[in-house]
């Protein structure tokens, strides 16, 4: 019964259950491509089906990994697939539970509203962008913000965090930015406000068909 119910793996020179970082940075990147198409289907054409297959999986998934156990979790197994040749990151797994937890409270919510009641509405687009939010910082900058929302609610500072941080330590020269940097940042982004203000009616314009391919189809 311990073997399929459970949380975390017992790793040599760690003091609590540990998950691979690496592996849960993947699977957070295949879930939010799914959502993401979704929302976009249903914002841009007024087509659901995507969005609410994509919750259902989310759903299914999440609650496998909170009440069942990670390893069993369909995105994580696919996730360690394509990761399995990297060194583990090892993860704290308490924190990861919960922050798990807040994902299967806000898909459950979002799965009520649109799916069950088939019903769309602030709830169910702000539980989608929460959710989106979330999955993107971890994939992309392994930030989980669920984990910070934990060191906040328990008041203690979670174990093994990926990247270290939940260690306080100096910052390595590399890690450092300098006046020169933030000045280069700040002036690219007033690059863009720039471009967006010059180019906005021109870029508005639809490309043509350099080749008639478009036109070729159409008279067939």
């Amino acid at each position: 019964m311990k073997k399929v119910f459970g949380f975390g793996e017992n790793v040599a020179g760690y003091n609590i259950p540990v998950l691979n970082e690496r592996e849960i940075r993947a699977a957070a990147g295949i879930l939010f491509l799914f959502v993401f198409i979704g929302i976009i289907l249903a914002g841009v054409k007024g087509d659901f089906l995507m969005i609410k297959y994509a919750i259902t999986i989310f759903l299914t998934d999440i609650s496998i990994r909170v009440f069942i156990n990670p390893r069993f979790s369909p995105s994580l197994i696919l996730g360690r697939l394509i990761v399995r040749n990297q060194v583990p990151e090892y993860v704290g797994a308490q924190q990861k539970k919960f922050a798990w937890i807040i994902g299967v409270i806000l898909s459950f919510i979002i799965f009520i509203h649109l799916v069950a009641l088939n019903s769309f509405s602030p709830i169910t687009g702000l539980g989608c962008l929460f959710c989106l939010i979330f999955l993107f910082f971890e994939s992309a900058f392994g930030i989980c913000i669920g984990c910070k929302i934990y060191s906040l609610v328990y008041k203690e500072n979670a174990q093994y965090c990926p990247g270290e941080v939940c260690d306080v330590k100096a910052r390595q020269e590399i890690q450092k930015t300098s006046k020169a940097q933030l000045v280069i940042l700040f002036c690219f982004v007033a690059y863009i406000f720039l471009v967006v203000f010059a180019f906005n009616e021109s870029f508005n314009i639809k490309p043509y068909d350099l080749f008639g391919i478009e036109s070729t189809s159409h008279s067939e």
